[in-house]
């Protein structure tokens, strides 16, 4: 039989355990569990994001479809997505124009051109930049950044 003490400790390092996986700074158990619903939530809005993206990924029947654009806040900048299921060339070149415009430091990024255009990108703000950039300002830019190149495309 598990002693009075040993359920706790097992207890106690199930609740560090989802501590360290919710990122939460809280010492008391109440809270401990109040971080790790809020934490829950935020996941849910997430995989809610981007079921609703890859809807219209789907539901769109333009075979020449644009890339789906993501924008997301992070503690210190932006992660940005952009998706296409088609290689789409110069589109990179374009996309970091519009970051440089909002003045948008890349800090990390991956990119694939091969079969398909992928961006993922870290973007954080110059530190003598005035004005804040909004997530949906971002992604308004981005998005027209896409626009303009794939006028441009058509056009050659």
């Amino acid at each position: 039989m598990v002693s009075r003490e040993q359920k706790r400790a097992v207890l106690h390092e199930k609740l560090q355990l989802l501590r360290s996986i919710t990122n939460s700074h809280a010492l008391k158990k109440s809270s401990i569990i109040i971080d790790a619903s809020k934490y829950i939530e935020e996941l849910k809005q997430k995989v809610e994001r981007l079921n609703q993206d890859v809807a219209t990924v789907q539901t769109s029947s333009d075979q020449n479809r644009l890339p789906v654009v993501t924008v997301e806040t992070l503690e210190k900048g932006f992660l940005i997505n952009v998706l296409s299921e088609r290689s789409c060339p110069g589109l990179l070149v374009s996309i970091l124009e519009a970051f440089e415009e909002l003045g948008l430091n890349v800090l990390e990024a991956r990119v694939s051109c091969a079969n398909n255009f992928q961006l993922q990108a870290v973007g954080g703000e110059n530190e003598d930049q005035v004005e804040r950039i909004d997530a949906q300002v971002l992604k308004q830019a981005v998005v027209q950044a896409i626009d303009n190149w794939s006028e441009s495309s058509e056009q050659e």
